[in-house]
């Protein structure tokens, strides 16, 4: 699915104002950006839940927004799940899905199938007050995909959930999106979330879209919006956990064969996302031996950026293209004379998989 448009939204201290923007929507789309930023704003905007946007807006060349002439929500095949539910209070769980299946398209699933793959499936008539967070957050999943959508789109799911909540709707969404073809939208402020789930991230800043980038792309940028305070630089490997060896274990494949050696973790043979801080990877002209550092990965060094007068980063390319981001001092830099172009090894200290 393609988003093409340009819209705009004048609010009392707030303006939103996209810019042209053409967004393909595959998998999970991340809208990231601080509080304040638009996300929600835009994301209702696309739904046609704001009545007074203007600008031009078509989804695979079909006009959704012409000026001010816009096709109602209804006519958009747009599922939304909003940050606090909004379930009917007044009807059970199976009541609010019934509705949603009652104005469906026929021939989709039933109410009990699409309960049993979001996990609700025992709570069906269950009152809704009775229901916790992340209860009703799976509630509104389940009633938006009984719609048959065209489109996902979630405005901060997570936010009022506990953690445990929130890693389990997470594991949902992300099942979701690779055993479907349905593009989501997703709102967050969180960068775990993002690299958690998003196959491309639209940045946006004081109402505006700043940039749209896929998520190596935005994690290969030495000043990306996604590094921030605590953790800094980080970066996320695509490959598959196999299980454990006779060393005890777990190695981490990636699509191009590079592999790192794991504490155990658990092993279920699908895709995952391996997270790797900047600041623990350190760098090597020759693969040393005699250190309890396992993963010494073969590396090219492709350019180096100053943080400050005493940290450089340094931008890596695996062996199958896939980046790596080191941060080291000014001080190892010109000790190992390091120019972009080398062949190095990248050390890595600690790993951890993105759950």
């Amino acid at each position: 699915m393609k988003l093409q448009g340009d819209l705009t939204l004048a609010r009392r201290g707030f303006r939103l104002e996209t810019g042209p923007f053409a967004l393909a929507l595959d998998g999970v789309t991340a809208l990231f950006g601080p509080s304040g930023s638009g996300k929600t704003t835009l994301l209702r905007c696309l739904a046609g839940l704001e009545p007074d946007v203007c600008g031009q807006l078509t989804a695979d060349g079909q006009t959704w927004q012409d000026g001010r002439r816009r096709r109602s929500p209804a006519r958009r095949d747009i599922g939304f799940v909003f940050q606090d539910a909004a379930l009917f209070p007044h009807q059970t769980l199976r009541g609010n899905l019934d509705y949603a299946h009652r104005r469906a398209p026929t021939g989709g699933p039933d109410v009990p199938t699409v309960a049993a793959r979001i996990g609700i499936e025992h709570r069906l008539d269950a009152a809704v007050h009775t229901l916790s967070g992340g209860e009703r957050q799976r509630a509104a999943l389940a009633r938006s995909l009984l719609s048959r959508p065209r489109l996902l789109c979630l405005d901060e799911p997570l936010s009022a959930l506990d953690w445990q909540a929130r890693a389990a709707l997470l594991d949902l969404i992300d099942d979701l999106a690779r055993r479907t073809d349905l593009p989501m939208l997703y709102v967050t402020h969180n960068p775990r979330e993002v690299e958690r789930l998003a196959r491309q991230v639209a940045f946006m800043q004081d109402g505006r879209l700043t940039r749209i980038d896929s998520l190596a792309d935005a994690l290969a940028r030495p000043d990306s919006a996604l590094f921030q305070p605590p953790d800094g630089a980080a970066s996320v490997l695509a490959g598959t956990l196999g299980p454990a060896g006779a060393d005890g274990l777990q190695p981490f494949t990636t699509p191009g064969g590079v592999v790192l050696r794991l504490v155990p973790a658990g092993h279920d043979g699908r895709q995952r996302r391996l997270r790797i801080l900047a600041r623990d990877v350190s760098l090597a002209r020759t693969e040393p031996a005699g250190i309890s550092m396992l993963n010494r990965l073969p590396v090219q060094l492709t350019q180096l950026h100053p943080l400050d007068e005493h940290r450089v980063l340094a931008t890596l390319q695996l062996t199958d293209g896939q980046m790596l981001m080191a941060e080291i001092t000014a001080y190892s830099m010109r000790e190992l004379d390091l120019t972009p172009g080398q062949s190095l090894y990248a050390l890595v200290k600690s790993v951890a998989l993105i759950d």
